[in-house]
């Protein structure tokens, strides 16, 4: 058998099994319980097939495994991990750790269940040595099913399951490999990734983050995110029910406008909100893969850069490739029923007006704006002044195409775009574009423009 280009999973299965070296237990819990049997439809079941097990019983899985707060978490799968591969070594190193590279995979699952229309996701996970007698390392990720029947479903995690183990022992060494192979055998309409982690001493040099941007770069996700302290994250996790505000911008570089951006929008929207709602807000800076294109290819230095300058500022990163806001608006509600801010310059919501953006829309502008407010999302407005006349545009003076005045009156009138202050005009004076050419030409006053914990990254964009 060829051992490029193999996309059928029985083939891959059967590669598995015949090479010698791979060794190990796997573990099903939940709905998850079509990968092994893979394993099982290919020869030569024997090389790589130590023992499999499905602990389905709630209280059978709590006395191997642990109590635990939920079945289907990242918590469940890493304590199936240790025990796991912990038995595996504990039973099997003497016999043959020597020519073994041993490997526990591990998943929990909820999928639709009899009259059941709940979230239908799972968590999955390989712990593997990369040679023998050395340390283990993880690959976790986390994904949603997206297929209407059980059995689809089912079909589908038993292929997305060898696609991981496969990738692990033959593709880790290409990020980009890696993630698509994930896919084989699949599309979008069954599964998507939204978490995608690398772990332990051996892959130490692979940044998460770009595991992130890959998973959106190839297409497996929407958008994905990670934390102040680069932790890549399950939106469903940080987002449950909670306030949300979203600044869309490229932060190249991030500046002291973004900050008061943000603030600003905070302090709008916390008089919309009760003490509790307040208590649970969150800010959000996201990146769109549109704005990391360098030519035809995204630059993942730049990227990271822009992670990192903001990261340093506290702030929670959402990469997405959701140009046209219904769509991230519909990505963020998707995780919480509390109320969306949406934070913008005067020059995107002028974008927002034009037709462009709802071409492929059978209702055209009044489908994308019936879709971007469909739950309770508001725009917050951040003003934006005139270099030739000196005047504050705001959401009172812009003015829209004379088709559209009525739709902007009627959104403005219900609140559902807002005004913003701006704490200091003098923020307005320069954009991105300025502040990137001062950093071109040696102009050091760029560094009054931009947070000065965010200098050096700024200076690695250009």
């Amino acid at each position: 058998m060829s051992k490029d280009k193999i996309t059928s999973t029985y083939d891959k299965a059967l590669r598995i099994n015949l090479d010698p070296a791979k060794y190990g237990t796997f573990a099903e819990i939940g709905a998850g319980q079509g990968v092994a049997d893979w394993f099982f439809r290919a020869s030569a079941t024997a090389g790589t097939v130590a023992k499999t097990i499905s602990a389905y019983d709630m209280t059978m899985s709590d006395e191997i495994y642990g109590k635990c707060c939920r079945y289907v978490s990242r918590e469940r799968v890493k304590s199936m991990l240790d025990h796991e591969y912990n038995l595996l070594e504990e039973r099997l190193s003497e016999s043959r750790g020597d020519t073994s590279n041993f490997f526990s995979y591990c998943n929990t699952v909820r999928a639709r269940g009899y009259k059941d229309t709940g979230e239908c996701h799972g968590w999955m996970g390989i712990r593997l040595q990369l040679k023998p007698f050395g340390p283990p390392c993880d690959i976790l990720c986390h994904v949603r099913l997206l297929d209407k029947e059980n059995v689809d479903q089912m079909s589908a995690l038993g292929i997305f399951g060898v696609n991981l183990i496969y990738a692990a022992f033959y593709h880790r060494d290409n990020l980009e490999d890696l993630v698509e192979s994930l896919m084989d055998g699949l599309d979008r309409n069954n599964i998507e990734v939204d978490v995608l982690k690398f772990l332990g001493e051996e892959f130490k040099f692979v940044d998460n983050r770009l595991c992130s941007l890959q998973l959106v770069q190839s297409g497996l996700t929407d958008a994905a995110m990670f934390t102040p302290d680069g932790e890549v994250v399950q939106p469903a996790e940080v987002l449950y029910k909670r306030p949300i505000a979203l600044l869309r911008g490229s932060f190249d570089p991030v500046t002291n406008l973004h900050l008061d951006m943000m603030d600003q929008t905070k302090k709008t929207f916390f008089e919309q909100l009760d003490e509790k709602q307040q208590e649970r807000y969150m800010g959000i800076c996201e990146i769109s893969t549109n704005n990391l294109l360098r030519g035809s290819a995204i630059d993942h230095v730049n990227f990271l850069d822009r992670a990192d300058a903001l990261q340093a500022l506290g702030k929670t990163v959402l990469i997405s490739r959701c140009p046209e806001f219904h769509k991230i608006a519909s990505y963020l509600s998707r995780y919480t029923n509390q109320p969306i801010a949406i934070s913008l310059s005067i020059g995107l919501l002028n974008e927002l007006f034009k037709e462009k953006w709802s071409e492929n829309l059978a209702g055209g502008i009044l489908e994308s704006f019936g879709r971007l407010f469909k739950n309770q999302l508001s725009l917050f407005v951040y003003p934006w002044k005139n270099r030739k006349t000196g005047e504050l545009v705001d959401t009172e003076v812009f003015r829209v195409e004379d088709k559209l005045k009525y739709l902007y009156l009627y959104l403005r009138e219900n609140k559902m775009i807002l005004d913003v202050e701006c704490s200091d005009e003098d923020l307005l004076a320069y954009t991105g574009r300025d502040i990137l050419k001062m950093i071109k030409k040696g102009d050091n006053n760029w560094k009054d423009k931009v947070p000065k914990i965010a200098h050096k990254a700024a200076m690695h964009l250009h």
